[in-house]
């Protein structure tokens, strides 16, 4: 096995003569996702990683591990148990083949994590002053202050659960910890299993006086657990931990109600078929089968890590106050001024100045889209707000303007999709507390989910009606936008404006989509519009030119077109954070493509896509929106990509696109053969510094154009 993960990740991949048929065309999207893992726990193994982000990583790794088994095994698992064995993926796998090839990906990624976090991490964590312990090695009085803890906090919260002819095995709930105790009565030698669930509610890591000292959960209930099991003998106790299959199904034909069935499913969901089992080294062998057998599991889903099960609970760790071991705070400026500091911004006047274009989280998105909405809620000649919702934050101050704006009087429709993956559950509070004051909710539309970022404010003014937009590449998430790049315009185009409407009428009514002047949308005209782009360029030959940033790039229709662009002569880079199912650089298939993934401090998902020649000869166009080249994104989802036709914003987007392509501190190359390399850092190119550095100097000339204007007066 490779010593570090970057050489686990370069050489993940066989040769690629190692491969046939559509193979040599396509990656396989399973194992590409989990290379973009790999390259996230890449950050936990970088020594020029602050310390606590580093544990963070660690963190996210997990997280994203968890959602993979939920999602993509459970539904490779359910396809064979189908026996829809002949059912392959793009590059010609079975299910079985998946499966097979996922299990040797993910445990060689997991004896790397145990690596990192248990051979670097931890103890740099304890150089630094802050110690993940375990039970054994503390003193007495450490001690005596954790059983205090159990007392007071802990045990009144625990529900042991043993298993006999009385007591069936328990369930799992899924993604919960738990302790495996196998029990035995001195007086009968009787012997019992039973399972003690770690309470979620809990911190993962229960933090020491000195607050730079933790200790996992589960020891310190398996240090008292004969409170639990008074009289009883305690043979052994095991942490485990269990995956089941989260994904929502939903049969919308025969919903009458999306909202309940939608309701209806959550709670299905927490039986979903387990699919994984999670355990450290050293179990009894009489429990992993009695496990198993009791889960129905066979030995190919069990995982065994020396580390702490479940390292999401680091972000309890990263939350410690120790900012000399995290990334410098970054704080957003606001891309909006106002024309004079002694008045209050307001939005609508300067989009009516100019479209202006937002980059979070570089640009502010409190003092963006937020502010936009929050006055379109309060100004009076406003007359209606629209706007989809697919994941927003607990403490939402968009929901909480929409609600403001209902309650003054104004129509306000909000587009609420129930179906975002993992979010079911809040949107489904949101739409309530959005009808409770009457706004106009919309669920969704049968078979497609709205994944749309478009918000489209009503104002009356002196010249008439003016419609104001804002089309974005993320969603209307104040949390997540400190942390996620995404790329937003306001404006107040007519012909946008139009296109908006229209696209709202289409999700709220009933009727058949309609052509839009500039709005691109997906189902419909997306496909055939990139379709047609990609092949203007290679028309072109040399003189073509094509550059996308994206998510995801999973279409095989889509990738066989920039193969067909590359062989008429066409330079192609893609910058591609996740999943890429493109062979790049394959000779007489892929020579003139290049394919990079950015990752770092900030999750990179904008996308943004140029073609030098989309305008016609020599005159590049420049889209952005919410669509991935996926499926799904092309056919199965209500998607919105809009042209940026504003020569500054152009020459806004081409900067964050060479940023990209000239990063070398956190870019990764796709190879040939399917592996990822590191990018040597040659000049030192960062993307996400040289884009704050940006975003100050692009702050301060907005500061001084106000100073010279209120001298002008």
């Amino acid at each position: 096995m490779a010593t570090h993960i970057e050489d686990y990740i370069e050489g993940a991949h066989g040769p690629l003569e190692d491969v046939q048929g559509a193979a040599d065309r396509y990656l396989n999207r399973e194992l590409s996702w989990l290379d973009f893992n790999a390259r996230v726990l890449s950050l936990a193994d970088r020594p020029d990683v602050p310390l606590l982000e580093r544990a963070k990583f660690l963190a996210i790794f997990s997280t994203n591990l968890d959602e993979f088994f939920q999602v993509r095994v459970a539904g490779l698992k359910d396809q064979e148990a189908a026996g829809l064995g002949g059912n392959v993926s793009l590059e010609g796998t079975s299910p079985a083949q998946q499966l097979a090839a996922i299990r040797s990906r993910v445990e060689d990624l997991l004896a790397h994590q145990d690596r990192i976090f248990l051979h670097e991490v931890v103890p740099a964590l304890a150089e630094a002053g802050i110690r993940l312990s375990n039970w054994e090695e503390l003193d007495e009085e450490d001690t005596a202050w954790l059983i205090s803890e159990f007392e007071q906090r802990i045990y009144p919260v625990l529900t042991p659960l043993a298993v006999d002819p009385s007591h069936p095995f328990p369930y799992i709930s899924n993604l919960s910890l738990s302790l495996a105790v196998m029990v035995r009565d001195p007086d009968t030698g009787q012997r019992r299993f039973a399972r003690v669930k770690v309470p979620d509610l809990l911190p993962r890591f229960v933090v020491l006086p000195d607050g730079e000292r933790f200790v996992p959960l589960e020891q310190v209930i398996a240090a008292r657990l004969s409170s639990l099991f008074p009289g009883m003998e305690i043979e052994s106790h095991h942490p485990f931990r269990v995956t089941r299959n989260a994904d929502l199904t939903l049969e919308e034909e025969e919903a009458d109600d999306l909202l309940a069935a939608v309701e209806v499913e959550l709670r299905r969901r927490r039986f979903g078929r387990a699919v994984r089992l999670e355990l450290p080294g050293g179990v009894d062998a009489e429990i992993v089968t009695l496990l198993q057998r009791e889960l129905d599991l066979e030995d190919e889903d069990l995982y065994v890590t020396d580390a702490p099960l479940d390292l999401s609970g680091l972000w309890n760790v990263w939350s410690l106050p120790r900012p000399d071991l995290k990334d410098k705070p970054w704080k957003s400026v606001p891309p909006l001024h106002a024309s004079n500091d002694e008045e209050p911004l307001d939005v609508f006047a300067r989009i009516r100045a100019g479209d202006v274009l937002v980059h979070h989280p570089y640009d502010s998105f409190t003092d963006s889209v937020a502010a936009f909405i929050r006055q379109a809620a309060t100004d009076p000649a406003v007359l209606t707000i629209k706007q989809t919702l697919y994941r927003t934050s607990s403490d939402s101050p968009i929901i909480a303007a929409l609600i403001r704006a209902a309650e003054a009087g104004k129509q306000v429709a909000a587009l609420v999709e129930l179906k975002a993956r993992f979010d079911e559950q809040a949107n489904v509070a949101w739409a309530r507390a959005l009808e409770q004051v009457g706004v106009h909710v919309v669920y969704g539309m049968v078979g497609l989910k709205t994944h749309t970022k478009t918000a489209l404010v009503v104002r009356q003014e002196p010249q008439g009606i003016r419609r104001y937009c804002h089309i974005g590449t993320g969603n209307y998430n104040e949390q997540t936008a400190r942390i996620y790049e995404d790329i937003g315009l306001l404006t107040c185009d007519p012909e946008i404006g139009a296109d908006l409407t229209r696209l709202f009428n289409y999700l709220t009514g009933y009727g058949r989509q309609e052509r839009f002047r500039k709005l691109v949308v997906a189902p419909g005209r997306l496909r055939p519009t990139l379709a047609s782009l990609i092949r203007r360029e290679a028309d072109a030959g040399a003189d073509g030119r094509i550059v996308l940033k994206m998510n995801s790039l999973v279409d095989s229709d889509m990738i066989d077109a920039l193969y067909d662009a590359s062989a008429s002569g066409v330079d192609i880079d893609l910058v591609i954070r996740g999943i890429c199912c493109l062979r790049p650089g394959v000779p007489g298939l892929s020579d003139r493509i290049r394919v990079r993934s950015i990752v770092g401090r900030y999750l990179e998902h904008s996308r943004v896509f140029y073609f030098a020649n989309g305008d016609g000869p020599g005159r590049p166009a420049y889209y952005i929106g919410s669509a991935d080249l996926m499926p799904r994104n092309l056919d199965r989802r209500v998607e919105a990509v809009v042209p940026v036709k504003d020569a500054a914003l152009q020459q806004r987007l081409q900067e964050v696109l060479d940023v990209n392509l000239a990063d070398d501190v956190l870019a990764w190359r796709l190879l040939p053969d399917g592996s990822w390399r590191k990018v040597p850092t040659v000049v030192g190119v960062n993307t996400h510094e040289v884009l704050q550095d940006r975003a100050r100097q692009r702050n301060r000339r907005q500061e001084a154009d106000v100073v010279r204007a209120r001298g002008a007066e």
